[in-house]
């Protein structure tokens, strides 16, 4: 019990250590980019804080290869201290004295999903709302009541002259991709926010560079006095749009941006209103997974690193234990990407990674250690 915690407390310790010094990096990063994406008149402290606020997101992608990295340096300062070589001397097995370390990277990891989620998604949203202030808009949006959208639009003011402003569109519910949308409506508003014009059609289409509108009745507010007997129907309208299929897909933002416990309603969400939640249910289980993926990193590391300083071939060992890191967290991305495309099935992208960097490991441990 006492050895155990001893070697948890080393774990920790060098977890803490190679997590602050990537944040070091990260933030000088992050901050020479800000700096450099901002214009002349944004002050130097707004840079610091987006760097600031960028920073959990990153992190937090990278967790599985930090917690590698912790674990090659904790086994790598137990070998030289001839610490090892005591554990192994009193009995203790491979998988024995692991366990502590394993346990250490199981709590790590429902602590990163259960507190360092939630703050990813703070941290992100009030990123995002911030960079917003620079030109970053927001364009589509889902709730209960279906799908709005905004984007830019023209108008015809009183005097026939052609004018800039915004169109607020809704709608009922739309196809996978928001490129079809039903019962849909748009709101034509000026410089001013003053409505100046309102359509409404049974069926809206995204074509390039315009909306086609079938079944659709116009009402000219801005420049009619009685808009209801100037109201014109027709079977196709086209209003001109920005909106691409590739930049509404955008804006519905990462999944990361929303915390856990809440996705299970925003899948809810997206379904009810004819969207693909696919990326966010494959997002949900590779969440849950993290956990078993913290404790796959940590034998990998051991597989390779675990072994007295006299054998030699440090560095090969610490190259090998790289490499497999990277390549476990490449195929876990590859998998994400696979998943996200409805290629591989949710579970199996979402829980293979782990569970084959596991078996691996521990294959890998016996045939060194115990083999």
């Amino acid at each position: 019990m006492i050895l155990g915690r001893y070697v948890a407390r080393r774990f920790l310790r060098s977890f803490l250590l190679v997590l602050a010094s990537f944040w070091g990096i990260l933030f000088l990063v992050g901050l020479v980019e800000e700096v450099r994406k901002l214009d002349a008149e944004a002050s130097f402290g707004r840079a610091v804080l987006l760097s600031l606020l960028n920073i959990p997101e990153t992190l937090y992608t990278i967790m599985p290869l930090i917690m590698l990295l912790a674990a090659v340096v904790l086994f790598l300062n137990l070998a030289r201290s001839s610490e090892l070589v005591v554990m192994r001397a009193s009995g203790r097995s491979a998988l024995g004295i692991l366990v502590s370390p394993v346990l250490t990277a199981l709590v790590l990891g429902g602590l990163l999903i259960s507190v360092g989620n939630p703050l990813v998604s703070a941290t992100s949203n009030r990123y995002d709302e911030l960079r917003s202030d620079v030109g970053m808009q927001t364009t589509v949006s889902v709730g209960r009541n279906g799908v709005w959208m905004r984007q830019s639009a023209t108008y015809k003011d009183s005097s026939g002259k052609i004018r800039t402003g915004q169109a607020v569109i809704s709608a009922a519910r739309a196809n996978g991709d928001a490129t079809t949308l039903y019962d849909v409506s748009f709101l034509i508003l000026d410089s001013d926010s003053n409505a100046v014009r309102r359509v409404v059609a049974d069926r809206a289409i995204l074509e390039t560079a315009q909306w086609r509108l079938f079944n659709a009745k116009d009402w000219p507010l801005g420049s009619s006095t009685n808009p209801e007997r100037d109201a014109t129907t027709s079977s196709q309208l086209t209003i001109a749009t920005s909106l691409t299929a590739s930049s509404i897909r955008d804006s519905f933002g990462a999944p990361s941006a929303i915390p856990l416990w809440k996705l299970p309603a925003f899948i809810k969400t997206l379904d009810a209103a004819g969207f693909s939640a696919l990326r966010h249910r494959v997002w949900f289980e590779m969440e849950l997974a993290q956990p078993l993926m913290m404790v796959a990193m940590v034998l990998l590391a051991a597989s390779f690193t675990m072994r007295p300083t006299r054998f030699g071939g440090i560095g090969q060992r610490v190259l090998l234990a790289l490499v497999s890191g990277l390549a476990v967290f490449f195929l876990r991305n590859v998998a994400q990407v696979l998943g996200d495309s409805g290629q591989i099935p949710v579970l199996l992208a979402a829980w293979a990674p782990p569970v084959i960097a596991l078996m691996f490991s521990i294959a890998l441990l016996l045939h060194l250690e115990d083999g």
